[in-house]
């Protein structure tokens, strides 16, 4: 199952790429990905690609931060047609609801969910590429331009409580500093970044309803806000769940709105199956969590939906052959462009 992104989520890569003394055309040729995505914001692009593109560019540019140095230069125009939308909408609240009503106008690789604790607010984001493959480089791509799209709405003087991310930490916090401020929380459970709730309510100064009106109204016009395969949100959904130990067949319907029998027969229909789904996810995340050795493996099986270790242990001999301890004793770092190549491979037949 592919899920694209737009060629907007390009934007910034060429000076970032010649910023490291790379050719940025023979990169973007060798992940083949044809030049005018660049002059196209609106051009689908497989985001497995598109992510081993940035992983590719951070290790053969020695640089641990492409993803965060093309989200410095990101702006909420970047949005395409619904950045009048979030522009003008009344409240930051607003606005991140507006994000999440259309994220898959924005970007069908990102799934973004807002979760109130008290007076704290998480933003978790989540990278549903199809593949399994290191994603750091997009992780804080996509997070680094959601703190922008807050700094936008709420002025430059707004911070965050705390940024976080899945991943070990860099050698150096330079650019996380630059960007987000010493508030960056590496090895964390979740990706994305938590507030306040007062943040969410504050006016936003720049809305005008007349301009949100008539930009929903275009908005709802374009194809593409239209949904597409029920797997898609379903796969979404089990990435959202997951970690709470909820990505259920019930728990994934009730999230979605429908009852259990509609949703198994929708999918039989598109010819997928929820278990597998549920597993296809299930692989994806823990090779990314396991690929990190500060996240004791006790985190992990919560990470992934297992309220005991021993259950995940042998979950992860039967699917991978080997202890996860094994697996992550004998990683070794792949060579720069492997993830392109496998991605390449299997879109041509190879193993999914």
């Amino acid at each position: 199952m592919t899920f694209n992104v737009r060629g907007v989520s390009l934007s910034n890569y060429v000076e970032v790429a010649a910023r490291l003394g790379l050719d940025p055309n023979a990169m973007l040729r060798r992940a083949g990905i044809d030049r005018r995505a660049l002059t196209d914001r609106d051009v689908r692009l497989p985001g497995a690609v598109v992510s081993a593109l940035l992983e590719t560019t951070a290790a053969e540019g020695d640089c641990e931060t492409v993803g965060l140095q093309m989200a410095e230069s990101r702006r909420l125009a970047d949005f395409g047609p619904l950045s009048l939308l979030i522009t003008h909408q009344p409240t930051m609240g607003d606005a991140l609801k507006t994000i999440v009503d259309y994220q898959l106008l924005l970007n069908e690789s990102l799934v973004v969910r807002v979760e109130e604790h008290g007076e704290v607010v998480v933003v978790r984001e989540e990278l549903v590429v199809g593949a399994e493959m290191s994603l750091r480089q997009a992780y804080e791509l996509a997070v680094g331009v959601m703190y922008r799209v807050f700094r936008t709405m709420l002025g430059s003087r707004w911070r965050a409580q705390t940024v976080n991310f899945t991943h070990v930490a860099p050698a150096s916090l330079v650019a996380h500093n630059r960007l987000f401020g010493p508030i960056v929380e590496f090895n964390s459970d979740f990706n994305g970044l938590t507030c306040r709730r007062e943040d969410l309510a504050a006016p936003n100064p720049a809305a005008d309803p007349a301009l949100a009106e008539f930009a929903e109204r275009y908005v709802r016009s374009l194809p593409q806000s239209e949904r597409r395969a029920v797997a898609h949100d379903v796969q979404k959904a089990i990435y959202l769940l997951l970690p709470s130990g909820g990505a259920s067949i019930s728990r994934v319907s009730e999230s979605l709105g429908v009852n259990e029998r509609t949703l198994q027969r929708r999918l039989m229909r598109e010819g997928a199956d929820f278990s597998r789904l549920l597993n296809d996810v299930r692989r994806e995340l823990t090779l990314r969590y396991v690929a990190n050795p500060d996240l004791p493996l006790g985190r992990v099986a919560a990470m992934v939906g297992f309220s005991r270790q021993s259950s995940f242990s042998r979950w992860f001999a039967e699917e991978f052959g080997c202890s996860a301890t094994r697996r992550r004793a004998e990683a070794e770092p792949r060579p720069a462009g492997s993830d392109i190549l496998k991605f390449q491979s299997d879109r041509s037949g190879g193993r999914k």
